[in-house]
């Protein structure tokens, strides 16, 4: 244990963040068969406000349900989930539809390295050679390891550029959210849970605008007598508490404690905790995907050693 608290005492930001990542693994393959019943829009704004939900309980229970307003961190943090959760989550979804889940999640490792770009730019936020070279070592790990079964060929040329466009918006909307939500918190006292909450209920808001558009309404919610059953709003509220609520807490206290570019890499790691899942699922791991994972691994270690 004393190990362990040391780490934690330690690496805050960095335990934080690769737990989020395991987390996010983990609900993605219940959220892989919720998709298949709920449109993403709607599964987003209902997993949003379960969300909330918990964190207001969360919040009263710990005796801070009065935040310490102060208008520009509290807008940047709003500002943050408009474009990382509302925009970036739509832009992920549409990449998804267009371009598969591997092909999109090979787009997000731009986020990282785009994210510590601009906090460099924006916040002065340093960071060593050493550093660099562990996100760079980590994101050849996590992308040799998505891009293992991408074919060459891509099907419909047009679907292919149209999801590149989305994949690449919602990486930049990804960094642009993480950079706000790290000058919001290193600028001011707002704990990870508040800003979570901020965070949430911004991106929710923008969830809920485009849920009134008119492409929203193709697919509606099923609307079977059984469909609303107790089992499915269990499974719905039991990941929307693991990846939502847990999730973005935890990426949130990464960035309060880590350096953008830093967490931005770990969280990233979600594609390596699959393979593990996967495995237990009965899939079976290739040579490849081992060693991208241990090339990930070293890029990991080199990031602890050297922050």
């Amino acid at each position: 244990m004393t190990v362990i608290s040391r780490l934690i005492g330690q690496f805050p930001g960095e335990l934080a963040a690769l737990t989020a990542a395991f987390l996010w693994a983990a609900s993605s393959v219940i959220y892989t068969f919720l998709g298949q019943t709920i449109p993403p829009l709607q599964l987003n704004f209902l997993k949003g406000i379960i969300a909330i939900a918990f964190l207001v309980l969360t919040l009263v229970w710990l005796g801070e349900a009065f935040l310490d307003f102060k208008v520009v961190p509290v807008t940047f943090l709003v500002i943050s989930g408009v474009i990382g959760i509302g925009l970036g989550d739509t832009a992920y979804f549409f990449a998804l539809n267009n371009l598969g889940a591997r092909r999109t999640l090979l787009l997000e490792t731009l986020a990282p390295p785009l994210g510590a770009l601009l906090a460099l730019i924006f916040l002065q936020e340093q960071l060593s050679v050493s550093s660099w070279c562990g996100i760079l070592l980590t994101l050849l790990g996590v992308a040799w390891v998505i891009s293992e079964r991408i074919p060459v060929a891509v099907g419909n040329g047009q679907y292919a550029v149209v999801g590149i466009v989305w994949g690449v918006l919602a990486a930049i909307a990804q960094a642009t959210g993480a950079v706000l939500s790290r000058y919001a918190l290193v600028e001011s006292t707002i704990s990870p849970l508040w800003s979570t909450l901020l965070r949430l209920m911004g991106g929710t808001v923008i969830v809920f605008i485009l849920l009134l558009l008119p492409f929203a309404s193709v697919k509606p919610l099923q609307s079977k007598p059984n469909f609303w059953s107790f089992r499915l709003l269990g499974t719905i509220a039991l990941t929307a508490f693991v990846s939502t609520y847990l999730g973005i807490w935890l990426q949130q206290t990464s960035l309060k404690f880590a350096p953008t570019g830093i967490a931005q890499t770990l969280l990233a790691t979600s594609p390596l905790f699959v393979l593990p899942i996967a495995a237990v699922m009965g899939e079976r791991i290739s040579i490849r995907a081992f060693l991208g994972v241990l090339i990930a691994i070293a890029g990991i270690g080199l990031l602890f050693i050297q922050n």
